[in-house]
């Protein structure tokens, strides 16, 4: 009995996309999933979308048959034992189901990134704890070492839940590394101004993440002007535009509205197009900030201000809860932890008000 090796998506010369796979020797190409009785056919999408498309129809053929659910073709030639499947057919559909989900792109840069890092980790197609810790020692850095064990971390709970018969994760821990502060500005006014004189787009972005809190790689970045009320009172983010996942309402005090100027609904804030800066855009324009500033100090990055606009809020209003909602953190142990990163104040769940 012969294990099921994961599909293969494959985009052919006429730009047409199938999933491939073996069973048995045996080839077989699947351009849909009519054949399992999945409603999915990927070259119903437009071109740039069809391999995206190709990837969640291989994870769904792909539990399909492990499962046992054959076309009657296919079935009267194999008998399949899913007890078989290795640990790297189970971390790559861990791989396929996490970038199906509604992720950063970041998030999904990095989980690929982590999964092709784990391939050196596999001996005979088995994940071992050694194997996983050689490759993790290749970090000295001990932020660096953590950020990939968290990634893998993430795979290998995903391969569990998969059916992968043991986490190989289990033992291997973090290693303590120094807290890296993104240091707040003692007069956010006149390094705005000087952010100004820059590049307004860049000052724009600063702006609206100290006085909105709005993330600036992603949140800020892809603002169009629909996402404002018609007075430009209030930015409405659905879930999937920001990091907890939630809708998310926030009011725009008048020293930014003074700086927008509406444009097409359509249009994105920054580039007057449908089109959005791309996503190194103002991490570029930072790095080239940092190179001729004469205020900016080195723990000051463009988060800065994001954490700046939090402990203005924290101070004026006191309250936990407000700076939450404020921030769109999804509980409040979020915040406590954010606050204490800024040294800002020592607090402890058993603080806080109950009833």
């Amino acid at each position: 009995m012969k294990a099921i090796n994961y599909p293969k998506v494959v985009l052919n010369k006429e730009h047409k996309v199938y999933v491939s796979f073996y069973i048995e020797k045996r080839r077989y190409r699947l351009y849909n999933g009519s054949r399992l009785e999945i409603d999915l056919n990927p070259n119903d999408f437009p071109e740039k979308e069809r391999m995206n498309q190709g990837h969640i129809l291989a994870s769904a053929i792909y539990q399909k048959l492990i499962a046992g659910e054959l076309p009657n073709e296919i079935e009267r030639h194999v008998n399949i034992n899913t007890a078989t499947q290795s640990d790297k057919v189970y971390i790559e559909m861990a791989l396929q189901r996490k970038l199906q989900q509604s992720h950063s792109s970041k998030h999904k840069k990095s989980l690929r990134f982590a999964y092709r890092k784990m391939l050196k980790a596999f001996e005979k197609e088995r994940l071992t704890a050694e194997g996983i810790q050689s490759v993790l020692d290749q970090y000295t850095n001990n932020t660096s070492y953590n950020t990939l064990r968290r990634y893998i971390l993430n795979l290998c709970n995903a391969a569990s839940e998969l059916g992968m018969p043991s986490n190989p994760m289990k033992g291997i821990k973090t290693r303590k590394a120094k807290a890296n502060l993104n240091k707040p500005f003692s007069d956010v006014g006149t390094m705005l101004k000087e952010i100004e004189q820059f590049n307004h787009n860049l000052f724009l972005c600063c702006l609206m993440t100290y006085g909105c809190l709005l993330r600036p790689h992603r949140e800020v970045r892809e603002l169009k002007w629909e996402d404002f009320s018609y007075d430009l009172s209030i930015i409405k983010l659905s879930g999937h535009r920001n990091k907890s996942g939630r809708n998310r309402i926030v009011p725009v005090p008048d020293y930014v509205k003074e700086e927008l100027k509406r444009g097409e609904p359509q249009h994105n804030i920054f580039t007057g197009s449908n089109q959005n800066p791309n996503p190194d855009y103002f991490k570029t324009l930072w790095g080239r900030f940092k190179k001729v500033s004469r205020l900016l100090d080195k723990e000051q990055t463009l988060y800065s201000f994001r954490h700046s606009g939090a402990i203005e809020i924290y101070k004026r209003t006191g309250s936990i809860e407000k700076l939450r909602s404020a921030m769109g953190h999804s509980s409040i142990l979020v915040s406590l932890t954010y606050l204490r990163g800024l040294e800002l104040v020592e607090l402890q769940e058993s603080d806080m008000p109950i009833l």
